[in-house]
């Protein structure tokens, strides 16, 4: 069925809006019913629930940004043409009647396929092409989805085209309309599926997603939508459900289940809540956990009401795996109750990609590897990340001075044309490179796999001090006569190398021989010490300005620009300027690692 938003919102409870029939005409081969010596033994019913999430646009096993089937160290396989494959194997093993399709958000940006079709040949234009995630997704028969943070990034209309193009739900119970407070966004739908009992299972899907949307999508949500917290929200929404008949109370979550945070104090809401929802909220049988890109097969939290357990599963990302949901039910009392639930994962490595799901877009497919092989400019000489997060490298120093320059051109002729430009970048991923000689579209988007923009705040020296000591909590404190493993030096408290920062026109080392808060040593500006009361323009990217990452001061530092492009297009557009890449006109050596003031490396 097609979903109407506007529909769903205007219906009553008691309409039983959003209702979807599951295997009408089909017997379950997974019910029971049978006598023993003491009469009819219970009646039973087994129905499976199959899960996705953070998706990221991936469709096919393939990596647009070195134009080669997708590989990592693991072996690891994406995209929703193998998972199609895995759905279809379940279906075939359990029937299709006894089982639906779930995903838990982070849909439609991540790729240069999604990117393609929502920025090149963008979805929204007046007679526009069919979201290939769209395409995909109905294709293999998904029942509803939980909204993810990164559905918002490229605006509103290219979400809600994307809802209308899609045959289910986009369910988000706490996204609600900034004015009315009432849902923006179906928060729930209704599947029943058909038993030999006379009484159908009645299954909701109770969607939540981040509320770090409201920091790290300002721009576009900002008086339109706002983001309350998960427990509150399915509070609210388990105990109607019930209400309405529902046999299973299923959560798609687009929240990790560490209950942490990245935005620190800035929201009272937690980003990473499935398991305080599973813990504190009772009525709830599973949730399908996303966001945090971590694989969880079954993980069990207690209810503190109710004392029963919770089943959380999570499948990784990027089509990697897919959740199985096993469940049981009896009939006892005139209703139906869950007996057991059970839960695991599927590697995609497993499958090969559906043939259909190749057919419906490979059209897609091509057009994307063409753009992204288009070459922009050349490279005096090749360039990789592979030590970025242990050295500075001159590819995290393209970024920092593209950004640099592209600041201090947009504030000249300003009040603060005169203040010395600074800049911060992440290395982003270990596997970005340019090459030797031609340059493609490709190998300059590589750079920057998220669609973060640009912006301009005005920090002082004693707070890049600040910035610089939180982000050098990155490294693991490492004694100094200790031997160094740099496999071994990084990611300290789990902190992801997206949540490092190196800062671009400031000289500084960082001893990681020393506890966090007193590693910066050295910190100076053109050949002097940094002046802790002088200022500086500092070049940061949207999210980490809106507080992603929790760094200090910057979200509350004066804005004096920002743009709406993309840093990746930005750098893209600076090559084709350029014509030449050449790190001698960029790229130095300005900070290091260091013990008692010897270099690590």
């Amino acid at each position: 069925m097609t979903f109407d938003r506007r529909k769903f919102i205007g219906a009553s409870a008691a309409t039983g809006a959003a209702v979807a029939l599951a295997g009408a005409a089909s017997t379950p081969a997974a019910a029971q019913e049978g006598s023993g010596g003491s009469g009819k033994a219970p009646r039973t019913y087994a129905f499976t629930v199959m899960g996705t999430t953070d998706l990221h646009g991936n469709v096919f096993n393939w990596d647009y940004f070195t134009d080669k089937e997708f590989d990592d160290k693991a072996h690891n396989d994406v995209g929703l043409a193998k998972i199609s494959t895995l759905v279809d194997q379940v279906r075939s093993r359990k029937g299709r009647c006894n089982t639906l399709l779930i995903d838990a958000g982070d849909t439609i940006q991540g790729t240069q396929l999604s990117y393609y079709y929502a920025k090149v040949d963008p979805i929204t234009a007046r007679r526009g092409p069919v979201h290939p995630m769209a395409q995909a997704m109905n294709a293999i028969g998904y029942d509803a989805a939980a909204l993810g943070n990164h559905e918002f990034n490229y605006g509103i209309p290219v979400l809600r085209k994307f809802e209308e193009q899609c045959d289910f739900p986009l369910l988000g119970a706490n996204a609600l309309d900034a004015k009315t407070l009432r849902p923006a966004f179906p928060p729930y739908s209704m599947h029943r599926l058909r038993t030999p009992h006379g009484r159908d299972v009645k299954v909701a899907v109770l969607g939540l997603t981040n509320p770090g949307i409201a920091i790290w999508d300002k721009a576009n949500v900002q008086g339109k939508m706002t983001f309350p917290g998960l427990e509150e929200q399915a509070a609210k929404y388990v105990p109607k459900l019930r209400s309405m008949g529902a046999d299973v109370v299923i959560v798609s979550a687009h929240s990790g289940s560490s209950g942490t945070s990245s935005y620190g104090d800035q929201l009272p809401y937690v980003e990473n809540a499935a398991g305080l929802v599973a813990e504190q909220v009772a009525g709830i049988d599973a949730i399908l956990v996303g966001h945090a890109h971590t694989e969880i097969p079954e993980y069990r939290v207690k209810n503190k009401a109710t004392g029963k357990d919770v089943v959380l599963s999570e499948p990784l990302k990027w089509g990697q795996r897919l959740t199985l949901f096993d469940f049981e039910l009896v009939w006892e009392k005139g209703r139906w109750s869950v007996a057991k639930v059970s839960a695991q994962v599927l590697n995609s490595n497993t499958a090969v990609e559906d043939p259909k799901i190749v057919r419906l877009l490979s059209d897609e497919h091509r057009k994307v590897v063409g753009y992204v092989n288009q070459v922009i400019g050349t490279s005096t000489q090749a360039m990789s990340s592979a030590e970025g997060p242990v050295k500075d490298v001159a590819i995290i120093d393209l970024i920092n001075h593209v950004q640099a320059e592209t600041v201090k051109a947009a504030l000249a002729g300003s009040e603060w044309a005169a203040l010395p430009v600074l800049s911060q970048a992440s290395c982003f991923s270990r596997t970005a490179s340019i090459p030797a000689g031609q340059v493609t579209i490709k190998d300059a988007a590589g750079l920057y796999p998220f669609e973060n923009t640009l912006e301009a705040r005005l920090l002082t020296g004693a707070q890049l001090k600040d910035y610089l000591e939180y982000s050098a909590r990155y490294y693991v404190r490492t004694a100094a006569d200790a031997p160094v493993d740099p496999a071994k030096l990084t990611n300290a408290e789990s902190i992801p190398d997206y949540n490092y920062d190196a800062v671009y026109g400031l000289a500084y080392g960082i001893d990681v021989a020393q506890p966090v808060g007193s590693r910066i040593t050295g910190l100076s500006f053109a050949g002097k010490p940094v002046d802790p009361a002088a200022r500086f323009v500092f070049a940061v990217n949207n999210y980490r300005a809106s507080g992603g990452g929790n760094f200090p001061h910057v979200p509350q530092a004066r804005q004096l620009w920002a743009n709406s492009e993309e840093i990746r297009n930005t750098i893209i557009q600076w090559v084709k300027a350029k014509g030449t890449i050449d790190p001698a006109q960029f790229a130095s050596v300005d900070w290091r690692l260091t013990r008692g003031g010897v270099p690590v490396f």
